[in-house]
């Protein structure tokens, strides 16, 4: 079995969603592509599942995470409080650094 790709991000780090529009399978929601929000947690590193969909071994493991996201980030005309938040596991391939 292969080394799982090592974690690039912490919780409370704040990272923004890759905005790509790749063909085929893919388990990224579009709606959250694009947006900037707060790693809540890593739930660790498994097989990359849009690999998995082609038969493929999906390895190595990628980290996957738990991000935190504003509703008003997500959608601007979001009439609930500001303070609502939706999470969504996202794979480590998937995130990029905010600077």
């Amino acid at each position: 079995m292969t080394t799982p790709i090592a974690p690039r991000f912490t919780p409370g780090e704040r990272v923004r969603v890759r905005r790509a529009f790749p063909p085929g399978h893919v388990r990224t929601p579009w709606y959250i592509r694009g947006c900037e929000g707060h790693v809540e947690r890593l739930c660790g590193a498994f097989p990359n599942p849009e690999e998995l969909a082609y038969n493929r071994d999906g390895l190595p493991a990628q980290p996957l995470y738990r991000v935190r996201f504003r509703q008003r980030e997500v959608w601007p005309d979001y009439a609930g409080p500001g303070h609502d938040t939706i999470d969504v596991e996202i794979y480590q391939h998937w995130l990029e650094e905010v600077r």
